[in-house]
């Protein structure tokens, strides 16, 4: 790709107020890859949602972050998995592995019969309340999202869209937080990640409980390109490693 103009990105957790951490996260994987002899863009940028198909399909990514929805309805023909990154510091998180919180009010909690948030399962299997979708309105982020849809459906073993009474399209995890908290939505499954995120910056998440949580499953990998060179994808899989990143699951980078 001499020539060509490289694109990066940290788009999944980059929330406005968080802002200096992703920029911080940035520097360490672009500094840390030039110590070993690859050049990075200075700068990441923030793609356009409207048209995410097409960025994540750009031969010029060279890095970025997605989710394991997306990679496997048809990305995975387009992006490499790198790496996954450590989720142990957030609630629902260990090592490679995170969950999602359900969330609802605390009036929609007392109704399944929940006093206090459902702590994270001591084993792998989601922890999920009987009756959680009936009569409820769910908040979808979208159809292609793991945590926020695709999670629950295989954990539930039924579509969310058909157990729920009604579906709000939130457009994502801050959404859906917003949209459960302003009684527009009264359930929605959130990354955990996510959900550290609402409950240190989203005013709406005050109040708000954990009903529930889904399967450990494999976080959301760092991605190149498949376009993207052998050996430079080596080295940006090796410094990953040096961060403390985990290998991605066996049969998951084919």
């Amino acid at each position: 790709m001499t020539g060509t103009t490289l694109l990066a990105s940290l788009p999944m957790y980059d929330w406005p107020e968080v802002r200096d951490e992703t920029l911080g996260l940035w520097a360490q994987i672009r500094d840390g890859a030039r110590a070993r002899g690859l050049a990075l863009p200075d700068e990441i940028t923030a793609p356009d949602w409207g048209a995410i198909d097409a960025y994540w399909r750009d031969p010029a990514l060279v890095f970025s972050q997605t989710c394991w929805g997306p990679l496997g309805l048809g990305l995975i023909a387009h992006l490499l998995p790198l790496a996954q990154p450590d989720y142990s510091a957030f609630l629902g998180g260990r090592g490679p592995f995170y969950r999602s919180a359900v969330i609802a009010r605390a009036e929609t909690a007392l109704d399944l019969g929940l006093t206090a948030d459902v702590p994270v399962p001591d084993h792998p299997d989601a922890e999920l309340p009987d009756g959680l979708l009936d009569g409820q309105r769910f908040g979808l982020n979208g159809r292609e999202s793991l945590s926020g849809y695709l999670a629950l459906e295989a954990d539930l073993g039924a579509d969310p869209l058909v157990l729920a009474e009604d579906v709000l399209d939130t457009g994502g995890h801050r959404g859906s937080v917003i949209a459960v908290a302003q009684g527009r939505a009264d359930v929605a499954a959130v990354d955990c990640r996510s959900w550290d995120l609402a409950r240190r910056v989203e005013v709406n998440a005050i109040g708000l409980r954990v009903v529930g949580w889904t399967a450990e499953r494999p976080g959301l990998p760092y991605v190149t390109s498949r376009a993207t060179d052998p050996q430079t994808a080596d080295i940006l899989r090796q410094h990953l490693f040096s961060m403390g990143c985990h290998p991605v699951a066996a049969g998951r980078d084919a």
